[in-house]
């Protein structure tokens, strides 16, 4: 199994020398007095040794071992699992990120983003547990009412509940205007919610003592389709006044699901019958404010795939650093061994920088969505929150899509890098490939993310989102156009910006004609942007490494593995662009000419 050692000097680049963050948080006064540098980084090195000696061990522990659900339907947890998540809460992990009116300790979003990268690539299935909680928290913190906070919120901040949300039902996948559970009103306010959920992440588990549901249903009634849905909150156990558990409520898991990957996470069906509920928000809005819950959960899931980009590069390096095979082209580079280690190899080398500029161009696009998010969060402005609300409407498809494509892409590499030893379990990192390919799918498939990137936030704003981003990719070319030693990432990135406008009206008229144009080119479109995205942050990043060099440093090596890594990426991953802008633009036909009947054999 891959030993997960927390790479701190690649968070710190990001979070202080690429995005300033230690001016960015004194820039908000909620975050000016309490994420200090030595805070933050005080807080970033104890998290890093949690996840390196608490998870890390139960990664491989959870694969094997799995869930158990009893006939009771109860689930037990993997060994030792339980016992993490008691170091966790102990540890005030759960609270780290959260307002202290509701027990949290005040710090800013993007730090607990940094330490949700760590748990995630450390061990993702066991980080499933407290993350599900995030969004129940940011939607009953907007939603609720003050007795729901007061009840509800101040145990999930502190970690001694946990929270998952309840949309999916067997029949409607990700079209939720088909569901079909229901919830009739009682005579003391509250709801009796029936129906069945499936693919339930934490439905049910023994880490806590209560588990709050956030669960979609519909009142009698009700419109059709997605505008009659209304959302609910369901504890497993129903609260005592004095906030202790009570009564067992009507909502059990009836089975686990037997699933590819992520086996330490009890992935639940989940049935409720007659369980009492309450409403949160108003009647027939429960989309609306499960928004809240769902793009939360989306900057959660794009992690996922630079997280697993960062475990199966670090496991693959170690081994392509020891294991030997071969001689190298150019002769011998360990003439005293019998074999040179395969890192001698071109096409190691090529697999191993691919996953390097995934898993650190991953983690500088997460972080800067994270950023947006404090801004709209808790920044006094109101234009600098109404920008980086745009902006981070805009970066969260892409980032969630993208990356969990690329992340995937990685783990793939990394089996690759092992050869026959990567097929085979213990080694760990056919592991990785199964637990991040559910990452291309939940909270929203790949297609889905690459409609509401395309459709939604670019066309629907006659290209406003799209000309905000572009703007300042164009302002920090204009910055280094004089700049001979960046000519070869600033160049490109000129064109490619330029195109991206262009392609983008292309498809615009396209669709004016026929609007399954959009839907035929928008994954080819999502990809494109992510790739041109990450060019923009790994052009920013080689920017500093150039100064630093130039400034001279003690960490020569390190900011000329930034340039080698920049240089890569524009030369060897950028190209795919191309292949994306032809496809986006080959007409619907090419996928909607064929008959429906002709697809068999």
């Amino acid at each position: 199994m891959p030993a997960y050692k927390a790479p701190l000097r690649e968070i710190k680049f990001v979070m202080n020398e690429l995005l300033d963050m230690p001016g960015h948080y004194a820039s908000i006064p909620a975050y000016a007095e309490v994420a200090t540098p030595d805070m933050i980084d005080a807080i970033i090195t104890e998290g890093a040794k949690f996840c390196e000696q608490e998870l890390a061990p139960l990664n491989r522990v959870g694969d094997i071992e799995g869930c158990t659900r009893h006939e009771d339907g109860s689930v037990t947890t993997p060994t030792g699992f339980k016992e993490a998540y008691a170091k966790f809460v102990e540890g005030g992990w759960p609270s780290l990120a959260h307002d202290e009116a509701h027990g949290g300790q005040g710090l800013p979003e993007s730090l607990g983003t940094v330490m949700s990268e760590m748990v995630g690539s450390s061990n993702w299935s066991w980080g499933m547990y407290p993350g599900l909680s995030h969004g129940a928290m940011n939607t009953i913190d907007l939603h609720g009412t003050e007795e729901q906070k007061h009840v509800y919120l101040t145990k999930l901040v502190s970690g001694e509940w946990t929270g998952t949300m309840c949309l999916t039902e067997p029949h409607c996948g990700s079209d939720l205007g088909i569901l079909k559970s229901k919830a009739e009103a009682n005579a003391d306010g509250s709801y009796s919610i029936s129906g069945t959920k499936i693919f339930i992440s934490a439905g049910e588990h023994d880490m806590v003592d209560n588990i709050v549901h956030i669960v979609l249903a519909r009142l009698p009634g009700a419109p059709e389709g997605t505008k009659g849905i209304s959302l609910f909150i369901v504890p497993k156990f129903l609260p005592n006044a004095d906030g202790s558990v009570g009564e067992r409520n009507a909502v059990t898991c009836g089975s686990i699901e037997h699933k590819m990957g992520i086996h330490g996470n009890a992935t639940c069906v989940m049935n409720f019958d007659g369980a009492k509920g309450w409403l949160i928000g108003p009647e027939n809005k429960g989309l609306n404010c499960m928004f809240t819950f769902m793009n939360t959960a989306r900057i959660g899931t794009a992690l996922q795939g630079a997280t697993a980009a960062e475990a199966s590069f670090q496991g693959a390096l170690a081994y392509a650093k020891d294991r030997l095979a071969m001689r190298s082209l150019t002769g011998p580079k360990a003439p005293e061994k019998a074999a040179d280690p395969i890192i001698v190899h071109p096409d190691v080398r090529r697999m191993l920088l691919t996953q390097k500029a995934f898993a650190e161009g991953g983690r500088a696009l997460v972080y800067l969505a994270a950023q947006q998010n404090d801004i709209v969060k808790k920044a006094e402005d109101e234009e600098a929150r109404k920008a980086a609300d745009e902006l981070l409407g805009f970066l969260t498809p892409i980032a969630k899509a993208f990356l969990t494509e690329v992340g995937y892409e990685s783990t793939n590499l990394g089996v690759q890098v092992f050869g026959g030893h990567g097929f085979i379990a213990e080694w760990g990192m056919e592991q990785l490939v199964r637990d991040t390919k559910i990452a291309c799918i939940y909270e929203g498939t790949t297609g889905i993310q690459a409609l509401d990137l395309l459709g939604r936030k670019v066309l629907m704003t006659q290209g406003a989102s799209l000309r905000n981003f572009t703007k300042q990719i164009h302002k920090f070319c204009q910055s280094e156009e004089g700049n001979e030693g960046l000519a070869h990432l600033v160049k490109p990135l000129v064109e490619l910006n330029k195109e991206w406008g262009d392609l983008t009206m292309k498809i615009g008229m396209a669709a004016m004609k026929d609007r399954e144009e959009v839907g035929s080119a928008s994954v080819d479109y999502l990809m494109y942007s992510g790739y041109v995205t990450l060019a923009f942050l790994w052009a920013r990043m080689a920017k500093i490494a150039q100064d630093a060099l130039a400034n001279g440093t003690s960490e020569e090596d390190y900011y000329k593995a930034k340039l080698a890594t920049a240089k890569f990426y524009f030369a060897r991953v950028l190209p795919r662009t191309k292949g994306h802008a032809a496809s986006m633009v080959a007409g619907a036909n090419t996928v909607m000419d064929l008959a429906e009947e002709h697809f068999a054999f």
